[in-house]
């Protein structure tokens, strides 16, 4: 039984590789192949991006979206934008939203945020986020690069991911200033990279919202790269040590592989030649 299970097994991913194009084309679902720095085993996270890409968040998604998996300490972390820990101390002193807590009586309270706490979001639950932007509800972004898929195709997955950053890139420049002829958003926005192109949230970046604190020019592509970048480190936090744990571990089975054929070699000889040590 075990026998079958197996073959058949193999069989399957043997029929999924050798599949029709639908499976094996690895082609996009549309969305815009961007060149970032952390894609590839070897990739890494610009800090500089990172830092830009957080200011761009707080300056203007912050007013809707949370990053309730994110702690003002992961800001100066290493591996992420790594601001100072004078500079994390203060984004949390001057953070929009005061943390909301209980007292030993059950009395709510509000407080300063610390670098120790998660990031308030801008509602007090979900209800509150409804109501507050017309019915719709505004995701959560700690995860949202991992959430999405922007590529189709098993071969393209596995080389490259399942494109979330491509995704969500494309959808930030996916508006337009004129909707296209005959079409009904139903006072939805049009949006070319949303599945139906209605989407309920406004065009967010226009290319001016931000100055960079490091005078880096601020365009409408720049401030897309950027947060999407920040929002790829936030999913992934950990996403550089776990490419050096990979890198390291291949190294080592490498090696392990040399030893173990040298190993075998050194030990049949004697018998293939004939049984004389």
């Amino acid at each position: 039984m075990k026998l079958s299970q197996s073959l058949l097994a193999l069989a399957t991913a043997a029929g999924l590789l050798v599949a029709g194009p639908a499976l094996s084309a690895g082609k996009s679902v549309g969305v815009i192949d961007h060149d970032w720095s952390f894609e590839g085993p070897f990739g890494t996270f610009d800090r500089q991006q990172l830092q830009r890409g957080w200011q761009v968040y707080s300056e203007i998604c912050a007013s809707c979206h949370s990053m309730d998996y994110l702690s003002f300490r992961n800001l100066g972390e290493p591996g992420g934008p790594e601001f100072p820990p004078e500079q994390v101390k203060a984004i949390a002193e001057n953070w929009l939203y005061p943390v909301v807590t209980t007292d030993d009586e059950g009395e709510v309270l509000e407080r300063t945020p610390l670098p120790s706490d998660r990031i308030p979001g801008p509602f007090a639950n979900r209800e509150a986020a409804i109501a507050a932007n017309g019915g719709a509800y505004p995701p959560d972004l700690s995860l949202i690069t991992k959430a999405r898929i922007g590529y189709n195709g098993i071969i393209k997955q596995v080389m490259e991911g399942a494109g979330g950053p491509e995704y969500v890139y494309s959808l930030l420049l996916g508006y337009a200033d004129e909707e296209p002829e005959g079409f009904d958003g139903g006072g939805l926005s049009y949006n070319r990279y949303f599945p139906g192109h209605r989407i309920a949230m406004g065009q967010p970046l226009y290319g001016d919202d931000v100055e960079y604190q490091d005078g880096t020019e601020a365009t409408i592509e720049q401030h897309a790269a950027d947060l999407v970048a920040f929002l790829t480190w936030a999913a992934e936090p950990k996403m550089e040590e776990r490419k050096e744990a990979g890198v390291r571990n291949i190294i080592l089975l490498a090696l392990f592989a040399v030893l173990l054929w040298y190993s075998n070699k050194k030990l049949w000889r004697p018998i293939k030649d004939g049984g004389q040590a």
